[in-house]
């Protein structure tokens, strides 16, 4: 993972700033992409449910063809496609995991 110098002025959010959660999938240490976990759940479940769901359909969609056969690489680049979308809606789930067990316990 490369280190990226910023420009001055940036700030990481603080940790105790619990409002915006860095994705899982950010490529280096300095998060640019984020959740803001104080959206509605209604809003934070379409989120989750179109990212996998895109996922679903392209994966069933390649399931209905016959013989597939490419380069490494592209499969590699494929799984990679994949992957982000998936794993941005997981982290979006596990945002709503928390909010759901918060209201719960109150």
């Amino acid at each position: 993972m490369k280190t990226l110098h910023p420009d001055p002025p940036y700030e990481k959010p603080s940790p105790r700033d619990n409002r915006y959660m860095a994705m899982t999938g950010n490529c280096t240490d300095m998060p640019t992409y984020f959740i803001d976990t104080h959206v509605p759940l209604d809003i934070l479940m379409d989120a989750a449910n179109y990212r996998i769901r895109v996922v679903t359909q392209v994966l069933e969609n390649l399931s209905m063809r016959g013989s597939i056969e490419c380069e490494s690489f592209i499969l590699s680049d494929f799984a990679s496609l994949c992957a982000i979308p998936l794993r941005d809606g997981c982290d979006v789930l596990d945002v709503v995991g928390r909010r759901l067990r918060a209201q719960a316990l109150r």
